[in-house]
């Protein structure tokens, strides 16, 4: 749980050894420290600032400006928009642009935008050079919440989404949740997908504060936000500390629902579903299973569908192309030897592994109640 002493600001510490690092977490940190955060990161490096074409008319001229006190040279790569750009041939495209700026060892890749800017960046520093230092500043609640923490980068192909990455972690993480005043409503609530799946498959008080602020939550309230982005932040802390690398299985429930929403992403199309929003239909899926068989009962899954509802998220799988879903499930990360794992909940905060059932109980938990 967050410092509730003070709700304007708050770290949260990733313990890893020499790969240890903190989020800064603040309301106006882009505008007011940026310098100050970035100073023992950034100082007399070459940079390369990736963004996207809607991220870059509202910050990066600020953010370029503030870097430039500190580095010897700024170089932006911008992408398009969206989930497409994590691709092979994006990556090739901003590789080829960062030769053209004669980037070398030394220099540091700084990630401004969201889940897929930060992948994308992230996977450009893992694999560049043979690995360069790269900082992340997410400017979207599930990127806050959860992908620029614990250092999972990559891209998609176009069977499959995140098969080509790395582990990666970053220099540091800093959060400002007044640029989230620039999200749109779409991509505000499918952020609030990921903020939810922390209680659900871990910590029950944070599901209980979710549900008793769905009102400031709805109205993007920054003493609100701060607090809830600092408490999955340190969620996703604690299971990354624990399983960095997903060697003991810990860090798998935090996949709660993606595997089916990975699937309706891949199936439908990058961006006919925003990731949000796929993952709560994901993590209604999972819900429908897991009580289907007999993990859980009809009250769990109908409490997790009215948070999802009372924050604008939906909870109906297409009625269509079911078959096709479940083929694409049998191509997740998740497979091992030959089996499809499913992460199912027990109860409310809890979640565990379990080996996929066959393909007849998979079809039902994608049919609507």
């Amino acid at each position: 749980m967050p410092d509730s002493t003070n709700p304007s600001s708050q770290q949260v510490h990733v313990g890893l050894g020499q790969r240890s690092y903190t989020i800064e977490i603040g309301a106006g940190r882009l505008s007011s420290s940026l310098v100050d955060d970035l100073k023992d990161h950034l100082s007399g490096e070459h940079v390369v600032l990736v963004t996207d074409d809607v991220v870059a008319p509202l910050y990066l001229d600020d953010v370029t400006t503030s870097i430039k006190q500190l580095a010897s040279r700024v170089d932006p790569i911008i992408v398009p928009s969206g989930e497409p750009s994590k691709s092979v041939t994006q990556c090739d495209e901003a590789w080829q642009q960062m030769v053209a700026f004669n980037t070398d060892r030394k220099s540091v890749v700084v990630a401004l935008g969201g889940g897929v800017v930060g992948d994308l960046a992230g996977f450009l520093a893992a694999t560049y050079g043979r690995g360069l230092k790269f900082v992340q500043i997410p400017t979207t609640l599930l990127a806050q919440v959860d992908s620029s923490v614990g250092g999972k980068v990559g891209i998609n192909l176009p069977q499959a989404k995140n098969m080509v990455g790395a582990f990666w972690q970053p220099q540091s993480v800093l959060i400002d949740p007044l640029v989230l005043n620039t999200l749109d409503e779409a991509n505000y609530r499918a952020g609030l997908a990921e903020v939810i799946k922390y209680g659900l498959i871990m910590d029950l008080p944070l599901l209980e504060y979710l549900e008793s602020s769905v009102g400031a939550l709805n109205q993007r309230d920054p003493d609100t936000l701060t607090k809830t982005i600092a408490w999955c932040c340190q969620c996703k802390a604690t299971v990354v500390e624990e399983d960095e690398k997903e060697t003991s299985g810990r860090r798998a429930i935090l996949n709660y629902g993606h595997t089916f929403g990975h699937a309706i992403e891949a199936v439908f199309g990058y961006g006919r579903f925003l990731h949000g929003q796929a993952i709560s239909i994901g993590m209604t899926c999972a819900g429908r299973l897991g009580r289907n068989l007999g993990m859980v009962d009809q009250a769990f899954l109908d409490r997790q569908t009215k948070l999802f509802q009372s924050v604008g998220l939906p909870t109906d799988c297409p009625d269509e192309k079911h078959q096709e879903l479940v083929d694409a499930m049998k191509h997740d990360k998740k497979v091992s030897r030959g089996k499809l794992i499913l992460i199912l909940p027990t109860e409310l905060g809890n979640v565990k592994e379990v080996p996929s059932p066959d393909d007849g109980e998979l079809l039902k938990s994608l049919q609507n109640d």
